[in-house]
């Protein structure tokens, strides 16, 4: 048997947050920024309060609820982008101009919305 060695390279931290767009270790996300942020950045095509519009589906809705779509799918959503896969909009482009900080905003006011309106 031939078995070839590789080598396996330990990524830091930082290159890890970095590939997941996450933020820093004890950023604490904030609802009221993320509202701002949301409205900045997504409102466009997700409505101004996350109920969809004609250019993209709703994230106020069951199917992102946090079992389904964890944080990190939003991370991830805005860092690489989204092929089209439970509505009929289109792919989403990756959206560079957000920080990971800004997402995780986003992300928090998201689920604030989703709270009030009983999706958990």
């Amino acid at each position: 048997l031939g078995l070839a060695s590789t080598s396996c390279e330990q990524k830091s931290p930082e290159e890890i947050r970095a590939t997941l767009h996450l933020p820093a270790p004890g950023y604490a996300a904030n609802v009221d920024s993320g509202r701002t942020a949301f409205r900045t950045y997504c409102s466009t095509c997700h409505g101004r309060s996350g109920g969809g519009s004609s250019s993209g589906p709703p994230l106020v809705h069951k199917t992102y609820e946090p079992s389904h779509h964890p944080d990190a799918a939003f991370h991830l959503a805005v860092k690489n982008g989204v092929q089209q896969h439970h509505w009929n909009f289109g792919n989403m482009p990756p959206q560079p101009g957000v920080s990971a900080e800004s997402t995780a905003d986003i992300a928090a006011y998201i689920r604030y919305r989703q709270q009030l309106a009983g999706i958990r």
